[in-house]
């Protein structure tokens, strides 16, 4: 999973030319919001504000393709559509917006791969995940959206969702992580009360290195379709595994495959019972998708965070570090590794916000602590060694 491994596929570890790109766009309102926060353009309040996102389920796409067709399993693309909706909302939640929030799909297929069926599929999931939220008293609003064939341009298909809220400033969350508090992670695996299976915390992070790391290279030559034929064919799918080997999670049995598309978990339904009693106490809120657990790294100024009481490493992960022969320090900068919402706030409040983790089945605990430091520093520590970025 190194930087050379990442280019042979096409891929960025650091997005150094994305961030190039934008660094001289505005930040919103408030820079060190999680989220771009903008003036109430819809209505023109002083009071209120605007928060447009948009985001994909990225390459996850292409690995739930590849499933489909060796299996007729259609369920992996409800969960595609998951995944595209919570790398949008819960990116949001990450500054107070929880709940009324409108969302919009945008679907790119190649036709002469992607049947009538699996579009029906996709449109419908969105469907079902609100009337799931909704039961959970997250109001989500489906404004429609766009399905195009463009063969040309996407060998499968891509999943996208642009979401919007507007939100009154009394609550919004701007980070202003301090020292002296404490980070409660909340994981990302397990089953919580409102998802049907147990999840293995995968996300929608790093999946361009997990399929091809874990892979095996029957896929390459079985489905062409599903990686870009420019890439260096040494780097696809050169792992062992097949989509139907088994994998023993607490006794259960779950196939490897539908392991690795498990759908990228929401905290939302947690987080708007979180924020009933805690949003003022909240220093900041980091969602850990891209930069993994880094991520924190971009909200902070002067602070040393350290990370030394995480979760036991999902087998997930150590089966993609086992695979892929990835250093421990890179899989940390990559993938969420266990936990994917973070939570700073006093020490004396974090068993409150384990409580309510609790009642929805989802496991949390006190991952870390924050120090003052002359320049910014991160140190993880695990049951392996200790790491600094």
């Amino acid at each position: 999973m190194d930087s050379n491994r990442y280019n042979k596929r096409g891929v960025s570890a650091s997005k150094s030319e994305i961030h190039s790109a934008i660094k001289n766009l505005s930040k919103g309102l408030y820079p060190n919001a999680f989220c771009k926060i903008l003036p109430d353009i819809t209505g023109g309040d002083e009071n209120y504000v605007n928060i447009m996102h948009a985001d994909t389920a990225g390459t996850k796409t292409s690995l739930a393709y590849i499933y489909w067709r060796e299996t007729g399993d259609m369920s992996v693309w409800n969960n595609i559509v998951q995944d595209a909706i919570v790398m949008n909302i819960d990116d949001m939640a990450c500054v107070g917006a929880v709940d009324n929030i409108i969302i919009s799909s945008t679907i790119g297929r190649n036709k002469h791969l992607i049947s009538g069926e699996i579009i029906s599929a996709l449109i419908n999931a969105s469907q079902e995940f609100i009337d799931k939220m909704d039961k959970f008293d997250v109001s989500l609003h489906l404004a429609g959206g766009e399905t195009a064939d463009v063969g040309d341009i996407v060998r499968t298909v891509d999943v996208g969702i642009t979401a919007f809220a507007r939100l009154n400033k009394n609550n919004l969350i701007v980070n202003d992580i301090q020292e002296n508090d404490v980070i409660v992670g909340l994981a990302s695996f397990g089953q919580a009360i409102y998802e049907n299976d147990y999840n293995s915390g995968m996300g929608s992070n790093g999946l361009t290195s997990a399929r091809h790391d874990i892979f095996s290279k029957i896929y390459r030559d079985k489905y062409p379709e599903s990686y870009a034929p420019e890439t260096d064919k040494g780097y696809i799918y050169s792992g062992k595994k097949l989509l139907s080997d088994k994998i023993n999670v607490s006794g259960h049995y779950l196939d490897i495959g539908k392991f690795v598309l498990s759908p990228t978990r929401t905290y939302l339904p947690v987080l708007k019972e979180i924020f009933k009693i805690h949003r003022n106490n909240i220093t900041g809120i980091i969602h850990c998708t891209g930069g993994g657990q880094t991520k924190v790294m971009k909200f902070v100024k002067n602070k040393k965070i350290i990370k030394d009481n995480l979760f036991r490493t999902p087998q997930l992960f150590n089966l993609i570090q086992n695979e892929s022969k990835t250093s421990r320090k890179e899989m940390y900068e990559v993938f969420n590794m266990g936990h994917r919402m973070e939570i700073y706030l006093p020490q004396h409040l974090a068993k409150d916000i384990i409580d309510i983790a609790s009642r929805f089945n989802i496991e949390a605990k006190i991952i870390g602590r924050v120090e003052p430091a002359e320049k910014n520093e991160l140190i993880i520590r695990d049951e392996q060694g200790e790491y600094t970025y």
